[in-house]
């Protein structure tokens, strides 16, 4: 263990408490800014004159970004010191929200965006690093739990807290809100954190690196181009594919036959590991997926104001801070695979319950599967990260929460655009089912309850039933999509299975552990 993190790990009291909330604020601010923005820009639109395609790019342009500088942070901590980029991300990721914030019009915005990315990349690895650096391994699940909350809660919150702020004061102020958090976060840790040893010999790898960057970046610009571009049907995305796999083929190729590979692939060595990846690939996908269905389901079907969905939403954030709560005390008395499996299964009923869903449904009943499926994923979440570090090297940790960082912003992005495309086809498809049995010749259409109400031989009876109709089939198509997430889930759960013992190790110190806190 090197003479820093052991020796971080041993201070108790003040200097832990603040770097903790240092690390809190980083993640909070950082995990808000992948969400809190979408309801704003309709009105960022006519604020900056930008077309619909081109005030898309201020999320495109700000999600690229983060994913291609995540996988570097490893290397950058490591050479020049976790605290020193810590400090200098936080800041820059600050300042570059500000600059959004008094942006005039939209080129300035996708610039400063970039900007906001590329700093933000590193916040959640980086934070994530120090917790697990700041607590002895019997606490880890305590300190996940913690830096979990921000994690988790943030794009939960983000949606609401962007219609509130947006509604209340103006777009601005949906930047302009990481101010406060920022400054807070580097006072902190310019004060309470101590610096890493740094290791002057790594060289970077700017192949590796740019290939990976270039399979990243294809990857995410084909991921949220595709829905407006009709995915393969347009050349554009079909070339942003096949840049992707290039890319991302030449980067294995390279990483495994040089020396000293851009990404240290002994992390994927350790079971515990690799099998967190998975699980963290289903967090991205169930989370964010989700958020992305449920906001237009209870928008645009369910005709809920945006506050409405907005508090709807955050109930299942909720649900995941109790889970946090609770978590690292249930892991004294259970295996975090167990947890793990728990969590997977709940969350699974809770996406099963969603496929029968109708405009009828309460909202008493939205918030409680939505509060149910807030503590699955708060029972999977923190088990998972903290066996993921429990047997990884320290020297190879802030490449391993780069890393799953970096696969759970990838598998977000797939499983948003997947769900989202499957929404628009099977919207389109399911309609046009239905519309086959809309017929003057279907006799329960002749009922006297019906054409009372519509009567299909006018123009204003058959545009009501199309209309009823397009409602029907958008519903069926939000079912069919919530049914295929939980299938995925569902596949998970075995998979907690190959996850090693954890409950020894968080019930007392073990012996190393009890010697660096001595």
């Amino acid at each position: 263990m090197p003479a820093a993190a052991a020796h971080s790990a041993a201070v108790p009291g003040l200097r832990r408490n603040m770097v903790t909330i240092c690390a809190m604020t980083a993640t909070i601010m950082q995990a808000l800014d992948a969400t809190i923005a979408n309801v704003a820009l309709p009105y960022m639109q006519g604020s900056l004159s930008a077309s619909q395609d081109q005030i898309n790019w201020v999320l495109t342009s700000y999600i690229v970004a983060a994913a291609i500088m995540t996988a570097p942070v490893g290397w950058i901590a490591n050479r020049f010191g976790r605290k020193r980029i810590f400090i200098l991300c936080a800041a820059g990721f600050t300042f570059a929200s500000v600059l959004c914030g008094l942006a005039q019009d939209i080129t300035q915005m996708v610039l400063f965006r970039l900007l906001q990315g590329m700093f933000g990349a590193a916040l959640v690895p980086l934070s994530q690093a120090v917790m697990l650096d700041a607590y002895a391994l019997h606490e880890r699940a305590k300190a996940m739990a913690i830096w979990g909350m921000g994690v988790m809660l943030g794009p939960i919150m983000g949606p609401s807290l962007g219609a509130w702020l947006t509604e209340t004061y103006s777009w601005h102020w949906v930047f302009f809100v990481n101010l406060p958090f920022g400054v807070i976060t580097v006072v902190g840790l310019i004060i309470f954190m101590e610096e890493t040893r740094l290791d002057t010999r790594l060289q970077f790898d700017w192949f590796g690196f740019a290939a990976l960057a270039v399979g990243i970046g294809a990857l995410q610009l084909a991921l949220d181009r595709g829905e407006q571009l009709d995915w393969l049907e347009s050349r554009e995305i079909i070339i942003e594919f096949i840049v992707s796999a290039a890319g991302f083929y030449y980067f294995f190729a390279h990483s495994l036959t040089t020396k000293r590979p851009f990404v240290q692939f002994a992390i994927f060595k350790d079971r515990n590991f690799a099998t967190a990846l998975i699980f963290m690939a289903v967090i991205g996908v169930v989370l964010f997926s989700t958020m992305a269905l449920a906001s237009p389901l209870f928008q645009n079907a369910y005709g809920y104001p945006i506050l409405t969905a907005g508090l709807l939403l955050a109930t299942r954030g909720g649900g995941t801070f109790v889970a946090m709560m609770m978590v690292s005390r249930l892991m004294t008395y259970f295996e975090a695979r167990t947890l793990i499996a728990i969590g997977l299964s709940l969350i699974a009923i809770t996406l099963y319950d969603m496929t029968a869903w109708t405009a009828d449904i309460s909202v008493q009943a939205i918030a409680i599967n939505s509060i149910v499926q807030g503590y699955g994923i708060g029972l999977v979440f923190v088990p998972m990260t903290t066996a993921a570090f429990m047997t990884l090297p320290d020297h190879l940790r802030t490449d391993g929460t780069s890393m799953l960082t970096l696969v759970r912003n990838v598998a977000s992005s797939i499983g948003i655009s997947i769900v989202i495309a499957r929404l628009t086809s099977g919207t389109t498809r399911v309609h046009a089912v239905l519309a086959e049995h809309i017929t003057p010749f279907n006799d329960a259409l002749q009922m006297p309850d019906v054409t009372s109400t519509i009567n299909l031989h006018t123009d204003a009876g058959r545009a009501m039933m199309d209309v009823i109709v397009s409602a029907q089939a958008q519903i069926i198509a939000f079912s069919q999509d919530f049914e295929l997430v939980a299938l995925v889930t569902v596949c998970a759960i075995p998979l907690a299975l190959i996850l090693k013992p954890t409950r020894a190790a968080m019930r007392a110190p073990t012996a190393d552990h009890a010697a660096v806190m001595e």
